[in-house]
């Protein structure tokens, strides 16, 4: 994995995002899309994602980037959001998702360190009818996958994934089916996760709330763990605490 750090020692300001994971039921259980990105772009060069972006002043339904202030506070709302994940799906895969069926899933924001730090929302939706078209430009590739089948394709160095990435899938693979998937969604907790990293023998570990070590960025403090250590070969993730959260129910 790829470490991109900004140099001068400025936190980066927190860009709004949004993410949809698309699923669907394969021959051998559930699938879901990744795309990859392209090499050359700065952000998360070659890594296999779930379509997605920034979130545009377009989204803000009714503002047309009129009022910049008003359209940057509404931006964070969920209803934009929503609108940017499908957006990009159909930018990014050529797919027509029903804003009425995205589910939250969870909100990822990078750790101070990142180059660019972009505060995504995570929703979850059966994949639509029709064919994924890429554009050969941002998008290289794309893969309807087992989750626990990209997780070994991480793993054996064929496909590279980022934490929030990895950490999805990892939830995914828990299901067999999109009725599976959905009612954990639906029911499960919607968990905000404030990545901080701290460097370790062999690589790096991204700590989430709840770690002895997420407030010092301390890995070494004995204590509970929620943490991914990202080292050469299988990753190693750690929970023994309990999700913190909103349900879709609240």
């Amino acid at each position: 994995m790829t470490l991109t750090f900004h140099r001068d020692g400025e936190v980066p300001d927190v860009i709004p995002a949004a993410t949809v994971i698309l699923i669907r039921d394969g021959g051998d259980g559930l699938e879901t899309l990744v795309l990859r990105r392209n090499a050359k772009l700065a952000f998360a060069g070659g890594h296999w994602v779930f379509p997605g972006g920034r979130i545009d002043d377009g989204d803000v339904e009714g503002e047309d980037g009129a009022d910049t202030e008003l359209a940057a506070t509404a931006r964070l709302g969920m209803a934009a959001a929503r609108r940017a994940a499908v957006r990009e799906a159909a930018e990014e895969a050529g797919l027509v998702v029903d804003t009425d069926a995205l589910v939250p899933f969870s909100h990822w924001t990078p750790p101070a360190v990142a180059i660019k730090r972009f505060a995504t929302w995570f929703f979850l939706a059966p994949a639509p009818a029709g064919d994924v078209t890429i554009d050969g430009g941002e998008i290289h590739e794309h893969l309807w996958a087992r989750p626990a089948d990209a997780l070994r394709m991480r793993d054996e160095g064929e496909i590279e994934l980022s934490p929030p990435t990895w950490r999805t899938l990892e939830r995914l693979a828990r299901s067999a089916t999109v009725v599976e998937a959905m009612a954990d969604a639906t029911d499960g907790v919607v968990e905000y996760f404030v990545t901080r990293i701290a460097l370790i023998e062999g690589g790096a570990v991204a700590m989430w709330h709840g770690d002895a070590g997420y407030e010092t960025e301390d890995p070494d403090l004995p204590g509970p763990r929620h943490r991914l250590a990202m080292v050469p070969g299988p990753w190693g993730y750690e929970r023994n605490t309990e999700p913190e959260g909103r349900t879709n129910h609240e």
